[in-house]
Formats: structure tokens, sequence, C-alpha cells
């Protein structure tokens, strides 16, 4: 009788241990500064945007309790790697740098890269087009290793910034003459009073895979295959259930998947 007991009691455990570790909240790391049409912080301070909604629909594709953590962009790969969080939906860039820390699901989204600059001032998105130009990036994307990469040479400087909206206030402002960018976040700010005022798209990048990435994934942990192989699935889920669509469609007016 005491052994049925303590093998019912050790059945006990290893179901209740089971079942804890099912119900374990999977905390999703989205970048701290506003992203929009991205992420951002509503009035009542919850986190909307296209990739939040995406992002939850995978968890429920996915069958996650998942949970929204704002981190430091610059501090979101030690955030990843510690532990902190449990994997990246922030708009990063699946690059071969990256990979040598953490590893990516399949993409979930695929944008160009644009050049956006003041109105009537003469220049596009070339090491020519920029030249003796103050050109603004955000610190820590790809689109600061592209800017250094290709356009270091030729522009006055390339300035760094925190945030991606810091960068678009300073051109509004006329402290440097253009910003680089994702497409979509640049004609968030262009479709603003202040971004319709003051400036335009002066041209798309020309691609580099090596520096821009072959589109955007979720970052994860490289130990972590099980969850890499439920994002994907999962991606894969609500593109073909019409999920991505129906979430996509209110937000952009074009396939986002992309090539």
């Amino acid at each position: 009788m005491k052994t049925i007991l303590k093998l019912a009691a050790g059945a006990l455990i290893v179901t209740a241990t089971a079942f804890a570790a099912q119900a374990q909240t999977v905390k999703v790391g989205i970048a701290a500064e506003p992203y929009p049409p991205f992420a951002s912080p509503s009035a009542s301070g919850a986190w909307e945007g296209w990739e939040v909604e995406i992002a939850m629909a995978i968890c429920a594709e996915a069958k996650l309790d998942c949970e929204i953590t704002p981190v430091s962009w610059d501090g979101i790969i030690p955030a990843l790697t510690t532990k902190r969080i449990d994997f990246i939906a922030a708009s990063m860039s699946i690059t071969e740098e990256r990979m040598q820390t953490i590893d990516f699901s399949d993409k979930y989204y695929n944008t160009p890269t644009v050049v956006v600059g003041a109105k009537g001032v003469a220049m596009d998105a070339t090491p020519e087009g920029l030249k003796g130009k103050i050109l603004g990036v955000q610190v820590s994307t790809v689109h600061e290793n592209y800017a250094k990469k290709h356009f270091g040479a030729t522009a006055a400087e390339i300035k760094e910034y925190q945030t991606q909206d810091e960068a678009n206030q300073d051109l509004a402002a006329g402290r440097i003459d253009a910003t680089q960018a994702d497409s979509i976040a640049l004609d968030a700010f262009l479709d603003t009073d202040q971004g319709k005022a003051c400036c335009e798209v002066k041209g798309t990048v020309a691609d580099d895979p090596d520096v821009l990435g072959l589109g955007v994934g979720f970052g994860v942990r490289k130990e972590d295959t099980e969850l890499k192989e439920k994002l994907n699935a999962a991606i894969k889920g609500i593109r073909e259930n019409g999920t991505f669509e129906a979430i996509s469609k209110p937000w952009f007016d074009f396939d986002i998947y992309g090539g």
C-alpha cells in the first residue's frame, strides 16, 4: 500500500510540475520606446500596434500564455540571453551578426529601408546623394550599420539616436538633414502634421542582405529550439488561416509580409 501511495504521490508531483510548466507565462520582449505603427503605449499605458497584435496572435496559435514586456532597445538582446524575456518581438531584422548571439524564427514581415529628408532639399538614398549631409539613425539597428557602411565615407556625419522618434524630431527641427529607417516606421512619421510639414521620402536604399538581413523574425535563445518550432508553426498557421491578413488589413494597404 505504501508503495502504491508513493507512486501515486510521485505521479501527482510529475503532473503538477508538467501543468506548472505549461502554465508558465512567456514574456514577449518589445522595445520600450514607441515605434508606431508596430508598438506604442496607449493613453492607459497598454501597448498596442500591428506587431503587438501579431505577437499575441502568434501566442494564441501556439497556445502560449504570453505577457508583453517592454525593454530598452539597446538592452533587448541581453534581456533575452539573461532570461528576463523569452522571445523578442521588436521589428528585429534577421542578420548573421545577431545570429552569432541569438537565433530567430522564420520571418513575419519584410519591408524596404528608406531615407527621409527635408522638403525642397536635393538628395537621394545614395552615397552621392547624401554627400555632405548629416544622417540620423537609431543606435544598435541595421540602419546604423548600413549607414556607416554605405554612407560613412560621403556623409558629413552619421548621428546616432537612442530612438527613431528622436531622430525624427531633430530632422523636423533642422538639426539633421535626413534619417534612415524602415519605410513603415517613417511613413507613420510622415503621416503626422509635423512630418507632412517638413519632410518627404528621398528614396529607397540599395539592398544589402548582409547588413539589412532577410526580413524580421522573433528573436529566441539558441537553446530554445522547442519555442522556435512553436513560433514557426504559429507564423505559418496564422498566415494560412487568414489571421495574419485580418490583423494587417486595417494597418496597411499592401502585403507587409513581403518578398
